[in-house]
């Protein structure tokens, strides 16, 4: 018995220290007081770091003072451990805001970028160019409240990194935590550290409680806003502004946009993609047993405190630390770097990473840039982006990626979320992968692209393409099991870049620079970088481009006026081809009443039927196709237009009337009435019902006018084929009219100019046409036969085939008699 217990208690006590030295291997063990705790959750790759509440920092001057929210990290005054660990880096508790750029009119800088010491990423970026008399170039078209400033109350990414597997949750904390040059906020005098307590009389918790306050209100109208600072409650007045277009932002504060199953992510984020050959598993973000930096709090190293933010900067720059224990048993000590800069006079904000080799040993390493992600779901639930693709439609945010040399590529949020469902285990979709290989291929852009707006890389000026990368591979930020299956358009589509592995010794650091654009789509602005053919048409392009420049030239007339002048136009030049419709309409009256007889003679026979219908076109010369063929000649044109209204960015936000709010955006439904909270989900849904959450006036104009021409135009039903075959017609406009019931109000202009153009023109073409009948009544009935014209050629032939004259021989003449 004793044995068997001695036994026993030696084995269990053999793997309890199994197990302990493999914990060990895989979880650093805390350090002691003063240092940091990393606690890495080996399941989602988050790590929670965070100095000691007792622990005591050292200030550039080597001063000591106690840690707080926002103090700057100095080593640990205690040196290394017993063990010769490098000792971890104290970091701050809570994150810090910076902005660069302003919203002030007057300023050079064109976006207004909101960044994040968490991951040291993207968090906002809005555009903030303005035209000549001061308003904003692209304003956000689907609201129409106004505009106080972006806060970031209650932000998730103000607190501890969360589980990777759920959204974030607003924490419910009114607190301030940046404004924005030259928006309404900074200009009314709020800072960050207020806590807002009231707006327009409303009480306010966080980011989506300030967003119900403000729906209601209006730009240039002003609020009160009640606030405390330091203790002490005030009440500021704000005068509101139109809002600018935040082309990124987190997808909580997407507000009416928002789509459950988007999860909340920093743009243009970095990580470790490899540290001596131990890289990312295909299905992870991290390298495993490695602290993700994206978790962390950088630290900035030029940035303005908090207290200054009103000042326009247009750089920041980060660092981020990591020990030996924190990159684990991979490697040694490292410091990321992270600088951004903002270009003025454009939409171009100039990126740099840096490694730093801070161990004593040389290491093998690579580094994970992500794309940007959160872009603007501005007219998602109702715009129709075009496709290249054959097979498959395009979603609201695609990726968009151009090898050199070759045609750029579109890979659909559509495709992506298909296969990250289909294979969780390697959701990304691979552009290229070329492993460790001397030369992988380079490309010029990659971005992501939605309908008017694009947010991508581009080389530097000192670089003609995008190298120095191993793998190009798609990114969701999304949970694809929480995404509505009719929400599926909206997917947060992004992408990440894994650069070379190189080698860093000692000491060493390594930076590289890259650029991103994040502007409109406007030809001549991607042309000077490179990203022309990001623009896309399909087909009849060559027609898109060309109405669209007549468009353009027409426009100082305002363009709801330049679109039915250029459908008159169009309509003008088509009359020739519209005239010979409506003769052939003519001589298919005439012709009516033997078809009736046809008709009833035939009556069961259906073969019989058609061959005598046949026999009598032939018969009188008629060609029943002759009057279909303005309608082929329009058909390229009426895509052209489309096409050039769904794609040029010029009709977006252009009113059809200056001072309506009612078709205020010609690229959008007119939006005549809202009925989204009483109309059905199935009818009204943003994204899931057929008509949408607006009830829109001018597509059934447009039916009505299509239905009045048929009942103008259409001959008498013949027979009760015909008769049901109107009936369908009818029917068939009317399903037309649910179909196009979100079409832009541009193309509905279109419509309603060329059907009151066509029921015009019918009335002067009948003028024009002969007055009397086209048609021998003999040889409609088949008592006589047609007379056929003949052509040129055939009289020529007639003419040579002529036999020739016969003349008597002059032997054989007689003489004339002699009077």
């Amino acid at each position: 018995m004793e044995r068997r217990l001695i036994t026993f208690l030696l084995l269990w006590t053999f793997l309890f220290l199994i197990f302990q030295t493999f914990q060990r291997m895989v979880n650093p063990p805390a350090q002691p007081a003063g240092q940091v705790a990393a606690n890495v959750d080996g399941d989602n790759g988050n790590t929670d770091l965070e100095a000691d509440d007792d622990a005591e920092n050292l200030d550039p001057d080597g001063k000591t003072s106690q840690d707080n929210s926002n103090a700057e990290i100095g080593e640990n005054s205690a040196g290394q451990d017993a063990a010769g660990a490098v000792p971890a880096t104290l970091r701050p508790k809570s994150a810090q805001w910076t902005t660069l750029g302003s919203m002030a009119p007057g300023n050079p800088y064109w976006l207004l970028v909101t960044l994040n010491s968490r991951g040291a990423g993207i968090e906002r970026i809005e555009v903030t160019q303005r035209d000549d008399a001061g308003k904003l170039m692209f304003r956000r078209v689907d609201t129409r409240s106004g505009y106080l400033g972006y806060l970031a109350l209650g932000s998730p990414l103000a607190r501890e990194a969360t589980d990777d597997d759920q959204a974030p949750e607003f924490s419910g904390d009114p607190i301030v935590n940046v404004v924005g040059p030259g928006t309404p906020a900074d200009v009314a005098g709020i800072k960050v550290g207020d806590e807002i307590l009231r707006v327009h009389g409303s009480v306010i918790t966080d980011n989506r409680a300030l967003e119900v306050a403000l729906a209601e209100t209006r730009p240039k109208d002003v609020v009160e806003v009640e606030l405390r600072r330091g203790g002490q409650v005030q009440t500021l007045s704000v005068k509101l502004t139109e809002h600018p277009l935040d082309l990124v932002r987190l997808a909580s504060t997407g507000g009416v946009d928002q789509v459950p199953g988007n999860l909340d992510r920093l743009s243009c984020l970095l990580t470790l993609a490899e540290v001596n050959g131990r890289g990312i598993n295909p299905s992870s973000d991290r390298i495993r047993g490695v602290t993700d930096p994206v978790n962390l709090i950088w630290k900035p190293t030029d940035v303005v405190q908090p207290e200054s933010t009103g000042a326009v900067r247009d750089s920041a720059a980060y660092e981020c630390p990591l020990s030996s224990p924190e990159v684990g048993r991979a490697g040694g000590a490292l410091t990321l770097h992270r600088s951004y800069r903002l270009q003025p006079d454009s939409f171009v904000l100039d990126l740099e990473v840096g490694i730093e080799n801070q161990s004593q040993e040389t290491q093998d390493l690579a580094y994970r840039l992500e794309g940007p992600n959160g872009l603007t779901l501005e007219g998602w639930w109702y715009s129709t982006k075009i496709s290249p693709n054959f097979f498959g439609g395009a979603a609201a945010r695609d990726l968009i990626y151009r090898p050199t040399g070759d045609d750029r590529l579109l890979y659909s949020g559509f495709d992506l979320l298909k296969r990250a469902k289909k294979t969780p285990e390697d959701p990304r979709e691979t552009m290229f992968a070329t492993g460790n290989a001397a030369a992988p291929p380079n490309f010029d852009f990659v971005g992501i692209d939605t309908q008017y707006f694009l947010v991508s890389y581009i080389p530097p000026e000192d670089q003609a393409g995008l190298n120095g990368y191993q793998r190009l591979a798609s990114s969701l930020v999304t949970n694809p099991g929480q995404l509505p299956q009719y929400k599926e358009r909206a997917v947060n589509t992004s992408f990440v870049m894994d650069s070379e592995t190189f080698s860093l010794a000692a000491g060493e650091r390594v930076d590289r620079s890259i650029r991103m654009f994040a502007g409109p789509k406007k030809p001549e602005i991607l042309q000077a970088y490179g990203l022309g053919d990001a623009i896309y048409y399909g087909w009849f392009s060559g027609f898109s481009r060309l109405l669209a420049w007549v468009l353009h030239g027409m426009s100082f007339l305002g363009y709801s006026l330049a679109i039915i002048l250029l459908t008159l136009l169009v309509r003008a030049m088509m009359f020739p081809f519209s005239r010979k419709a409506a003769i052939n309409a003519q001589k298919m009256q005439e012709l009516a009443p033997e078809m009736k007889k046809i008709a009833e003679q035939y009556k069961d026979d259906m073969e019989g039927r058609l061959k005598a219908q046949q026999a009598l076109q032939k018969r009188v010369g008629f060609n029943p196709l002759a009057g279909c063929l303005p309608m082929f000649f329009q058909f390229p044109i009426f895509i052209g237009l489309y096409r050039a209204l769904s794609v040029d960015i010029e009709l977006r936000q252009q009113p059809f009337m200056n001072g309506l709010d009612w078709a205020s955006n010609l690229a959008a439904p007119d939006m005549f009435a809202y009925w989204g909270n009483w109309m059905p989900d199935y009818f009204a849904g943003r994204g899931s019902g057929w008509l949408g959450p607006y009830f829109n006036l001018l597509p059934i104009l447009v039916v009505a006018l299509f239905l009045t021409q048929q009942k103008l135009f259409m001959p008498p039903a013949t027979d009760d084929q015909t008769r049901l075959t109107q009936k369908m017609m009818n029917i068939m406009t009317l399903m037309m009219g649910l179909f196009f019931f979100r079409v832009p109000a541009g193309l509905c202009i279109y419509f309603i100019t060329s059907s009151l153009w066509g029921i015009c023109e019918r009335v002067l073409v009948k003028k024009t046409v002969p007055k009397t009948t086209h048609f021998d009544p003999a040889v409609v009935d088949g008592t006589a036969t047609a007379t056929k014209k003949k052509t040129i050629t055939e009289r020529v032939m007639e003419k040579v085939q002529e036999p020739e004259p016969k003349f008597e021989r002059p032997n054989k003449r007689k003489r004339p008699k002699k009077r």
